[in-house]
């Protein structure tokens, strides 16, 4: 008998790919602000990534991290921080509510 996915599977699994698309985009856009940083090219704003950090936080904490971007930047980086925080939070909120 084949197995069928409840409506509320399927609203996890969407949720758990909308936070991942929303990270990998996040890390994408720091990877790409790094490169156009080192060839001294037309950047993003800080208030984009700022923007992006707020869906998604991961990404933008393990990007800044792993490609050495934005880290001596404080405002910027602690901002990122609590965003970051305050993303994880709330997945973690809405991700239980869905269980």
């Amino acid at each position: 008998m084949p197995s069928s996915t409840s409506p509320a599977d399927m609203s996890l699994i969407l949720f758990l790919s909308l936070c991942l698309a929303a990270n990998l985009w996040a890390f994408m856009a720091m990877g790409f602000d790094k490169v156009a940083a080192v060839r001294n090219q037309r950047r993003i704003s800080e208030s984009s990534l700022l923007g992006l950090t707020l869906i998604g936080g991961v990404g933008t904490i393990a990007a800044s991290s792993l490609f050495k971007h934005k880290t001596r930047k404080q405002p910027f980086r602690r901002y990122a921080e609590v965003i970051a925080g305050l993303h994880v939070f709330l997945v973690v909120f809405f991700f239980t509510l869905l269980l």
